[in-house]
């Protein structure tokens, strides 16, 4: 196993030199209080220049990335992204600005912030957008305190319920927990679409909103969707789009088309910017034009051709990012879309949908899958066959990494049995889809096999099976 930087430490090695000093040296206790000097030298690691290269090195070659191989998260798109972007977010101009910069020095910078909100109404087919929230979840969170505001504002105080589809992302219920609503679940039919008299049942005068993904979460549209708006519209709540699965949608059909009075865009998963190790992230979200007066300041608005900010508006539930949220993935997303154009982020969606169903017909010989007709961008199967012979949907996530593949999200949606939630994208060429496909099948018949093969894995790790839940509750990061 590799050892701790600090356990590779010899007294009297460097990695660099100074040069001497060419000016007095000054007394730190006449320039800091002395109870904030340290009392000892810290203890810190004594290593040559080479060794620290060949440390980090190893440690970079222990990370999976999107350039190493297939990345097939389900409902977390996880899409190769193109240098240009790095490229772009990288110059000075964007990179080194200060947030606090007057309007007429920065003219360029709020430029992309307003067309990229722009591109996103035109996307999500909705009229008003802020770029604030830092991730999805937090897009979820404002767009739900936008419904309490609008509820409020036109007295209707009584709505304290958000309908929740059972197989939603766990986001959703959170999100709108933390804004204070009660959380009432609907069921979901065999087919994994909603229940509609179950939805009808439980749509009343209570109701503030239902929050949906589309597709949804085991990969099919939601075709009842116009039936869906007419019901929660009807009996005066709002729609909430999760929009995680935007990547199926892009060009093809538009949420505010729908019926959707909010949407919340995750540009670290849709439009191509890096978010592995949880960040960084960006969660914009679009709204209808009875949600705008409630929308987050600042905003950017644009006058004759000046960009301006605008930091107060009178209805505005305030802000929920300092300024105007990841800077930088929004340059990202912005470029990505630039480089693209309309016609070619259909083809991302088109793409997308044909990756997973080629991907998901390889393999349903072996693997169970609990919703038959064609999918989205991504699909559900199950382990169940393989749990016959005493392997679970995580040994074959565990026996994956062996075969040099990152596993599908499992155990999610909650509704499928030994569930694996398997998102190709469309940036993976066909020969990839089938070499994991062939990962897949091979681990299959090695469960009926040699399961104790599949038991044991990983095999070619540093670190064999942790104990996730002790590691959990027990949560150690200090050497």
């Amino acid at each position: 196993m590799e050892k701790l930087i600090i356990e590779k430490s010899r007294p009297g090695r460097r990695g660099y030199t100074l040069p001497q000093l060419d000016v007095p040296v000054a007394e730190l206790s006449n320039l800091v209080p002395d109870k904030f000097l340290r009392k000892s030298e810290p203890n810190l690691p004594e290593i040559s220049e080479n060794e620290v290269s060949r440390h980090y090195v190893k440690l970079s070659k222990l990370n999976y990335s999107i350039e190493d191989g297939v990345y097939p998260l389900g409902s977390c798109t996880m899409k190769y992204n193109p240098k240009v972007n790095e490229k772009v977010a990288s110059m000075p101009g964007f990179a080194e600005i200060h947030p606090c910069s007057q309007d007429e020095h920065v003219q360029g910078a709020l430029r992309v912030l307003y067309e990229c909100g722009e591109f996103l109404k035109e996307v999500t087919g909705l009229q008003g957008v802020t770029l604030q929230p830092s991730a999805g979840s937090q897009g979820e969170l404002t767009g739900i305190l936008l419904f309490r505001a609008y509820h409020k504002d036109r007295g209707d105080d009584k709505r304290n319920v958000i309908l929740i589809p059972d197989s939603a992302h766990g986001t959703n219920p959170a999100s709108a927990a933390i804004a204070g609503f009660q959380v009432v679940t609907v069921n979901s039919l065999p087919d994994g679409r909603i229940d509609i008299d179950d939805l009808r049942s439980k749509a009343n005068d209570t109701v503030a909103g239902f929050m949906i993904t589309n597709p949804n979460t085991v990969g099919v549209f939601e075709t009842n969707i116009r039936e869906i708006e007419q019901i929660i519209h009807g009996c005066g709540g709002l729609m909430y789009m999760d929009g995680a699965n935007l990547n199926a949608l892009l060009g093809i059909v538009r949420p505010g088309d729908m019926g959707f009075d909010c949407v919340h865009i995750n540009l670290h998963k849709t439009f191509s910017t890096p978010h592995g190790g949880g960040g960084p992230g960006s969660g914009p979200i679009c709204v209808s034009e009875k949600l705008i007066p409630f929308l987050p300041v600042p905003q950017v608005r644009k006058e004759g051709d000046k960009f301006i900010i605008v930091r107060d508006t009178e209805k505005t539930i305030g802000s929920m990012h300092a300024f105007f949220g990841n800077y930088g993935v929004v340059v990202r997303a912005y470029t990505y879309m630039r480089m693209l154009g309309r016609e070619n982020l259909r083809r991302i969606s088109e793409n997308a949908i044909i990756n997973a169903n080629y991907l998901m017909k390889l393999i349903e010989h072996e693997y169970l899958m609990p919703f038959k007709e064609f999918c989205m961008h991504e699909f559900v199967c199950s382990a169940d066959y393989q749990k016959e012979y005493g392997v679970s949907a995580k040994d074959i996530a565990k026996r994956l990494l062996d075969y040099g593949f990152h596993a599908p999200t499992i155990y999610f949606p909650l509704i499928v049995h030994e569930a694996m939630l398997v998102e190709p994208t469309e940036t993976e060429s066909k020969e990839n889809l089938e070499l994991f496909a062939e990962a897949l099948i091979k681990i299959s018949n090695e469960a009926k096999t040699n399961k104790e093969l599949v038991l044991s894995a990983p095999t070619t790790t540093p670190v064999r099976r942790l104990d996730d839940a002790l590691a959990a509750r027990k949560l150690n990061v200090k050497w």
